[in-house]
């Protein structure tokens, strides 16, 4: 999977000293929201996305970092078919991972973010970004469901504030990953009005929050 010239523009201009700010302000601003939203927050989720468990597709999770909220719990739920990204170089896993920065990113190098079958209690390995990671072959996007993932902040059009590596943004510039559900998961007190966007950036479906799941537009 090659990445689109589009998003690979990210790095040239954009918004990105404005984005540099705000993921400083809400990164710190977030930990402290998710003090108290945590708990219910994952309650919420068990409950909004248990229908979604009983679906032949994979539910994509993610391996949460510090700050994140935590959905692992899922697991619990019963079996379910369940997937996490991993960010791998062109060359592979067996390339092995690269040092990662504080927000959880590598820069640079020609690698991408992949969406592989996770099977509880089998073994992780550090991906190219040095987040835990399954081993396996990509799954297509017809595989995934519905796609989970994690934001420092969030607006009421659906874009997402994350953590500058623009593995999710790179991914999603393909048709057939856009056509995949994919939700926000962050305090409901990351929503702000409207957060600074670039021609690449692709708008989420809606958000879980501690209010539970809402959605920008019906999602079969």
């Amino acid at each position: 999977m090659k990445r689109p010239a589009a998003a690979g523009a990210a790095a040239a201009g954009g918004n990105g000293p404005a984005k540099a700010a705000l993921r400083r302000h809400w990164r710190q601003r977030r930990a402290a929201l998710l003090l108290e939203a945590h708990a219910p927050l994952q309650q919420q989720a068990a409950a909004a996305l248990a229908p979604w468990l009983d679906r032949p597709q994979r539910l994509g999770l993610y391996w949460p970092l510090r700050g994140e909220a935590d959905l692992r719990p899922l697991q619990a739920l019963g079996p379910a078919s369940l997937a996490l990204p991993a960010v791998w170089p062109e060359a592979g896993p067996e390339a092995g991972p690269t040092v990662r920065s504080e927000a959880g990113t590598a820069g640079g190098g020609d690698a991408e973010l992949h969406y592989v079958a996770w099977n509880p209690g089998a073994p992780l390995l550090p991906d190219h970004c040095g987040i835990p990671a399954p081993q396996g072959p990509s799954l297509r996007p017809s595989a995934l469901g519905l796609l989970l993932v994690p934001a420092l902040a969030f607006d009421r059009c659906g874009y997402r504030l994350g953590s500058g590596g623009g593995w999710y943004d790179r991914l999603r510039q393909h048709q057939a990953w856009r056509a995949v559900p994919a939700v926000i998961v962050a305090p409901y007190g990351c929503l702000v009005e409207a957060l600074p966007a670039d021609p690449w950036d692709i708008p989420f479906d809606g958000w879980l929050s501690e209010r539970g799941l809402e959605w920008l537009q019906p999602v079969e």
